[in-house]
């Protein structure tokens, strides 16, 4: 399983234990709130373990990307038959900046990154 699956599972159970406390602490069930409370706090532990670790795998990806030689934004013509790019650019690499990794360096346009010019 992937950390992202990972995160949205452990999101799901966060969330019906939070429903759970809600409806125990409306019937006033102590033993049942603690334990929902103690729950609570060990998915939250794992949510952040989770978070860093996946933080941690993205800077890993994103200095691996920006230690190839050579980068440069890419044009619309490009971007829009990216297949034929990456079919002539051997080892090319698309970061576009709203995914994760586009966010975690910073980027703001679509750029390309490769070992050699292209």
């Amino acid at each position: 399983m992937n950390l992202k699956e990972e995160l949205h599972g452990l999101n799901d159970k966060l969330e019906q234990f939070r429903r759970k406390l809600a409806a125990a602490e409306k019937r006033g069930d102590k033993g049942i709130m603690l334990q929902f409370r103690q729950e609570i706090n060990a998915v939250n532990k794992r949510i952040a373990s989770a978070k860093t670790q996946q933080t941690r795998e993205l800077s890993k990806q994103g200095g691996s990307v920006v230690s190839l030689k050579f980068n440069r934004p890419l044009t619309k013509a490009e971007q829009a038959d990216m297949g034929k790019l990456k079919k002539s650019v051997k080892g090319l690499v698309v970061v576009h900046p709203m995914t994760a990794l586009g966010r975690e360096m910073g980027i703001k346009v679509v750029t390309g990154f490769a070992p050699k010019e292209f």
